[in-house]
């Protein structure tokens, strides 16, 4: 009996990346200000939602905003309010 050899991680990242590509699913990569990560670290506190789920909320809540002619209030908001 033959023995496959072991995935490297990069292999299982790859295959991993692969499967959520065909299943509908974009990456998106970008960096944090100081006033998000807060924010991030206080909603994963009292969500437990992983980081996938947090962005994707964050998108959708954003466009519910621009949907229903709130983006200025939001925007006005956050400017006000700096976390």
């Amino acid at each position: 009996m033959e023995k496959k050899a072991a995935l490297t991680n990069a292999e299982k990242q790859k295959r991993f990346r692969e499967r959520q590509k065909n299943v509908g699913k974009k990456e998106v990569r970008g960096y944090l200000s100081s006033e998000a990560i807060a924010c991030y670290e206080k909603i994963n506190e009292q969500t437990d939602w992983t980081d996938s789920t947090i962005l994707s909320n964050a998108v959708r809540i954003t466009y519910a905003a621009y949907k229903n002619g709130q983006i200025g209030l939001l925007n006005n908001w956050l400017t006000k309010n700096k976390l």
